[in-house]
């Protein structure tokens, strides 16, 4: 490359290709902000959104033992995982309060992602240390996938990224929404 290429070929050749760059994927790959052994308490992303608001947490909903908040690296849009605040990595290790309210918010977080984005199936799922798949297997998470058909294409396989419509942010706006609405409905 010569100084008087323009500044677009900076980022290699074109080649007729478009590229999706997803460049916040990174911090995934390289492990950033994930705790290092099952003792890791403060240094646990789980546990630290107790410290934080429910906006900067992606909080959607709280109950007393378990709440629920939005993957960073999700799988779908609307992928939500339900985590007690206690730092437990064994699901055999859950008191009976946190299976029951666990359960109860997988349940209520599908009702609501109904209601919000209509999907036509969810995963449902944890993955119980790091050779079952556990990107974080020091703090149990329970995930729930919003499913859609033909919501799997090309990019996933060839691009290892997925493409989603809507920025975090305001994916938890809406769902945090549906919830309080979910929750009064169910008092009226």
């Amino acid at each position: 490359m010569t100084s008087n290429e323009p500044a677009d070929h900076l980022a290699g050749e074109p080649d007729g290709f478009e590229r999706l760059w997803t460049p916040h994927r990174m911090a995934y790959i390289r492990g950033e902000g994930k705790p290092a052994h099952k003792d890791a308490g403060p240094g646990c992303p789980f546990c630290r959104v107790a410290d934080v608001s429910d906006e900067e947490g992606l909080v959607v909903a709280r109950g007393d033992v378990a709440f629920v908040v939005l993957n960073l690296y999700p799988y779908n849009a609307g992928h939500l995982m339900v985590c007690p605040y206690r730092h437990v990595a064994d699901y055999t290790d859950l008191t009976p309060a946190e299976v029951a309210e666990v359960a109860e918010l997988t349940r209520r977080a599908m009702r609501v992602l109904r209601a919000v984005s209509d999907p036509r199936g969810f995963n449902l799922g944890m993955n119980q240390g790091e050779v079952a798949g556990a990107g974080i297997d020091a703090h149990l998470h329970q995930h729930v996938v919003p499913r859609w058909g033909g919501d799997s294409n090309f990019l996933p396989i060839v691009a290892r990224t997925r493409a989603l419509p809507e920025l975090l942010a305001d994916t938890r706006v809406r769902l945090a929404a549906a919830w309080a609405d979910l929750d009064t409905s169910a008092k009226g």
